[in-house]
C-alpha cells in the first residue's frame, strides 16, 4: 500500500488561502519593483553617460516617497490587518473576496504607475486610479469590522485613523497629478510619513511587542498603556501640522517630547532577561525611532540657528530604511513562520536581510554629510536590493506552498 506524500507543490492558488499570504506576497513584489526603479534612476542622473531613462510625469523623488508610502509598505500594512482586526475584535475570518480586491489595487497599481513611470503616461493615470480603488476597498472592508465590534478595541481605531489620513495623502497626491499645486504633493508625503505610517508602526509595537516579549521571556511584564499611546499620536499631530505650515524651526518642540517617549518605551518593552533572536530584532529595529527622533530635533534646531537643513534628508531615512525597513522584515518574518506552520525563529536568510538593512540605513544617513552624496544614495538602493532580494524569495516560496504543518491557512 503507498504512503500518501504531503502536497509540497508550489501554486499561485495558494495566495488567496489567507490575507497576509496575499498582500504579503504583493508587498514583497512591490518592494523590489519599486526600489529597482529607484536605483536604475539614481544610477541614471549620477552618471549620465551610462544609459538614459524616461523622466516620470511627476518628479522622480517625489514619485519614489509616493509609491514607497502608499504602495509598498501599505501592501504589509493591510495585509496584517486584514489578518488581524477580526481576531482583536473577536469577529469571523475575512473571505478571499474581501481582500483579493486590496491585493488586486495595490499590485496593479504599483505595476501601472510604474510602467507609467518609463514611458507609458496613460498607464500611470490607471495606476493612481487603481491604487485609490485597492485602498478605497481595503479602508471599507476594515471601517465594517469596527462598525461590527461590540467593544472597542482602541489600537484597531488608533491604526484606523491612520488609514484615514492616509486616505487623504492618496488623494493629495492624486490632486496634485490632475494640476492642483505642488504643495499637494509635498501634503500627500508629509501625511504619508507621519500621519499614516508612524502611527500605524508604532500601535503595532505598542500592542504585539509586549505581548510577544511576554510570551518569550520569563518574567516579563508587559507595558502598554494607552494614555502613552494618545500622548504620542498628539505629538505626531503637533509634528505634522509643523510641517504642513513650514515651522521647520520649532519641529524640535514636538519632537523632542517624541524622541524622550520613544527612547522610554523602549526603555520599558526592552526584555531584560535572554530573548531569541527573532524577538530582538523587533528592539533593534525599534531602536531606530529614538534615533530618528533625535535626528529631527537637531534638524530643526540648526535650522533655526542657521536656516539651513544642515542634516539633509537623514532624519527622514532613518526613519524609511532603519526604523520601517528593520520592523518590516522583523514582522513579516514573524508572522511568515508563525502562519505557515514553521518554528518562531529567525532564519539566516532574515538574519542577512535585518542586519543589511542597519548598514544600508547607516550608509544612507551619512550620505546626506558625505561628499558625491549621490554615489552614495546609489550604493544605498543596491544595497537594499542585496538584502532583500534572497529573503523575498524565501517568503515567495513559502506563500505559494502549503502549510509546514498541514493545516490549512
Amino acid at each position: 500500500m503507498l504512503q500518501k506524500t504531503a502536497d509540497i507543490s508550489l501554486s499561485p492558488r495558494r495566495l488567496a488561502h489567507a490575507p497576509h499570504r496575499l498582500m504579503f506576497f504583493i508587498g514583497a513584489g512591490n518592494v523590489l519593483l519599486a526600489m529597482l526603479w529607484w536605483a536604475l534612476w539614481l544610477v541614471s542622473a549620477r552618471w549620465p553617460g551610462a544609459f538614459a531613462m524616461t523622466p516620470p510625469p511627476v518628479p522622480a523623488g517625489w514619485l519614489h516617497a509616493f509609491v514607497m508610502q502608499y504602495l509598498v509598505l501599505p501592501s504589509f500594512i493591510f495585509g496584517f490587518l486584514l489578518t488581524t482586526f477580526p481576531r482583536w475584535m473577536g469577529l469571523p475570518d475575512l473571505s478571499r473576496w474581501h481582500y483579493l480586491p486590496v491585493g488586486a489595487g495595490l499590485m496593479g497599481g504599483q505595476l501601472a504607475i510604474l510602467v507609467g513611470a518609463c514611458g507609458w503616461e496613460v498607464g500611470f493615470f490607471v495606476g493612481l486610479l487603481m491604487a485609490a480603488a485597492g485602498w478605497t476597498a481595503g479602508v471599507a472592508i476594515l471601517g465594517t469590522q469596527l462598525t461590527r465590534e461590540k467593544g472597542t478595541t482602541w489600537h484597531a481605531r488608533s491604526c484606523f485613523a491612520a488609514l484615514l489620513l492616509g486616505c487623504i495623502g492618496l488623494l493629495s497626491f492624486v490632486a496634485f497629478v490632475l494640476g492642483a499645486s505642488p504643495m499637494w504633493a509635498m501634503a500627500s508625503i508629509k501625511l504619508g510619513t507621519v500621519g499614516l505610517l508612524l502611527p500605524v508602526y508604532v500601535t503595532v509595537a505598542h500592542r504585539m511587542f509586549p505581548f510577544f516579549a511576554g510570551n518569550a521571556v520569563p518574567g516579563y511584564k508587559p507595558w502598554r498603556p494607552m494614555g502613552w499611546l494618545a500622548i504620542v499620536w498628539a505629538l505626531l499631530l503637533a509634528h505634522l501640522a509643523l510641517e504642513l505650515t513650514h515651522a521647520y524651526a520649532w519641529l524640535w518642540l514636538a519632537d523632542v517630547p517624541l524622541l524622550g517617549a520613544s527612547a522610554f518605551a523602549l526603555w520599558r518593552w526592552w526584555p531584560r532577561g535572554r530573548m531569541p533572536g527573532l524577538l530582538a530584532v523587533l528592539f533593534i529595529g525599534t531602536a531606530w525611532l529614538p534615533i530618528t527622533f533625535a535626528l529631527y530635533s537637531a534638524q530643526s534646531v540648526l535650522y533655526a540657528t542657521t536656516g539651513v537643513f544642515q542634516l539633509g534628508r537623514a532624519p527622514a531615512h532613518a526613519l524609511f530604511i532603519g526604523f520601517f525597513g528593520s520592523l518590516l522584515v522583523a514582522m513579516v518574518t514573524r508572522v511568515t513562520q508563525g502562519h505557515s506552520g514553521r518554528p518562531l525563529v529567525m532564519p539566516p536568510v532574515a538574519w542577512f536581510a535585518f542586519v543589511a538593512v542597519q548598514g544600508v540605513a547607516t550608509m544612507r544617513v551619512v550620505a546626506e554629510l558625505a561628499p558625491d552624496a549621490y554615489a552614495w544614495h546609489v550604493a544605498a538602493a543596491i544595497g537594499w536590493l542585496v538584502a532583500f532580494v534572497p529573503w523575498v524569495a524565501r517568503l515567495g516560496r513559502i506563500y505559494l506552498a502549503p502549510r509546514a504543518d498541514g493545516k490549512p491557512g
